[in-house]
């Protein structure tokens, strides 16, 4: 690589870095109790709160793993696109008012078992410890798939080997989490969200012209391979299910529904949610035209193309490193590096605060100070940062095969049993543990299956599971008792 490049490139990087641990370190003057570090006081405006989410949503996926999906498979890869848009939207349009709602009322419950507990009236603790558990395992997971996005592109940008990559992304991100907490995590995704989406426009479009025309391209791509430009080819009953079944798992998100209930109130969720599917619809549709483009660009690069065959997740770095001015390819490439900050910043933050809020404080330390819980919540960050760089550790892991399984866990544990709480009140305690148990347990086993149906994204039968036995067990159980309903009346009252 041109040392231009990589001189270029790094002072770019060096400028952003810089500009985040600043994000960070005000958040960190304006961070002053548990409430601040876990949900920033709950005064996120409509902007910040949709760019946050979609930031946060998306990550290096949104770069890395899309645009590689469309270079290696095609058209048929984009009902990927169309299940996300469906789902965010839902998401935003149904669960996003109610959470907000229900969860200030429920004694300003801050996390999402806190949510479920007070829910239920669950005075066991069972569904605090299962959610933060689940939350635990599965973000370990996602977390990590953020860390070897990181290092592939310090790895690609500046030729470092992939374990030192892989720590120096690990420590920036940490730095300003540990520092400034959810304010932190959410000013820095609404800087991250922006770049992301210029990213995606820009890198399409000057690429394009550079080709010429939309026949050019359709043409250079034939020459590829004629399968890349049907939306149909080799897409089964069961992969076309698979792909739209991604949308089911975003009401399941723990770092999504954050920004849900900081919001400042149920009024700013409307707005929120026009600027958030206006992003995300952009976005989406970048990312796809840009693995799309890169059939086309690589076809006379032989070099490019062999290395893209080995690893399809690095066609975006590709296209900016060669594409671009070494100044411009430095901010794209930036750009990846928000994405990925974006969403293991959030993960993190939200394992830290299952750890401090859900186990340190109810069972450990129930009169701890807020400087105290502070501090905890800190120490967790770095630990649980630690071991998704463990597992991260393997150079060939594929950034979509451990976002789809964390993604896939998450929504089948959670998804039904979110939608399901805020939409019936004959949900019960026992209804809530079963679900997320079946939606769990069926993720974990089915991905171990191969073969027929059994190809399936694992989050489709994991959701039909799970909500099955949301609905079988409250219905054995008679519904729940005279206060749980009466709550959810006097909440539901408040809808908009």
């Amino acid at each position: 690589m041109p040392i231009a490049l990589n001189t270029a490139t790094l002072i770019t990087f060096i400028a952003y870095l810089l500009g985040m641990l600043g994000i960070g370190y005000a958040a960190y003057r304006a961070t002053n109790n548990l409430s601040d570090y876990i949900l920033g006081g709950r005064r996120l405006g409509s902007g910040v709160a949709a760019l946050s989410a979609g930031a946060s949503d998306m990550s290096g996926w949104l770069l890395l793993g899309l645009p590689g999906a469309i270079y290696a498979g095609g058209l048929s890869q984009a009902w990927i696109g169309i299940g996300l848009l469906i789902g965010a939207y839902a998401n935003w349009k149904i669960v996003a008012p109610r959470l907000r709602i229900y969860t200030e009322q429920l004694d300003d419950s801050l996390t999402l078992p806190d949510y479920f507990e007070r829910r239920f009236g669950d005075g066991s603790h069972a569904l605090r410890v299962l959610t933060a558990a689940i939350i635990l395992l599965f973000f370990v997971f996602y977390t990590a798939s953020g860390m070897v996005a990181g290092a592939k592109l310090f790895e690609s940008s500046f030729g470092m080997d992939y374990t030192q990559a892989l720590w120096i992304g690990a420590g920036v991100i940490v730095s300003y989490t540990f520092m400034g907490g959810f304010l932190a995590v959410s000013w820095t995704d609404f800087v991250q969200g922006i770049l992301m989406l210029l990213a995606l426009i820009v890198a399409p479009l000057v690429v394009w012209y550079e080709l010429g025309s939309l026949d050019a391209i359709i043409s250079a791509t034939k020459a590829v391979s004629p399968a890349r430009l049907d939306p149909m080819h080799e897409v089964s009953l069961v992969g076309l299910l698979s792909l739209f079944a991604w949308g089911l798992g975003y009401a399941g998100q723990p770092h999504v529904l954050a920004r849900f209930m900081a919001v400042r109130s149920a009024a700013t969720v409307a707005p929120a949610r026009r600027i958030a599917m206006s992003w995300m619809s952009f976005s989406l549709l970048g990312a796809m035209i840009t693995g799309f483009i890169g059939i086309a660009y690589f076809v006379g690069r032989p070099e490019q193309a062999s290395l893209l065959a080995h690893d399809p997740e690095k066609v975006f770095i590709l296209l900016s490193q060669i594409a671009f001015n070494p100044w411009i390819a430095g901010m794209l490439l930036a750009a990846i590096l928000a994405a990925v900050m974006s969403t293991i910043d959030s993960q993190l933050l939200v394992s830290s605060s299952a750890l401090t809020e859900d186990f340190y404080k109810v069972f450990l330390h129930r009169d701890a100070g807020q400087a105290e819980l502070v501090l905890v919540g800190r120490i967790g960050v770095l630990v649980l940062a630690l071991l998704a760089v463990s597992i991260a550790y393997d150079p060939n892991s594929v950034v979509l095969a451990l976002v789809s399984y964390a993604w896939a866990g998450l929504g089948a544990a959670f998804g039904p049993v979110v939608w399901i709480s805020l939409l019936w009140s004959g949900m019960t305690r026992k209804g809530a543990l079963s679900g997320m148990i079946a939606g769990a347990t069926t993720v974990i086993v089915w991905s171990q299956l191969h073969g027929g149906w059994f190809d399936l994204y694992e989050l489709l039968p994991g959701f039909v599971v799970s909500c099955v036995a949301v609905v079988a067990v409250s219905r054995f159980e008679h519904g729940p008792d005279a206060a749980t309903r009466g709550d959810f009346a006097r909440i539901s009252k408040m809808y908009p």
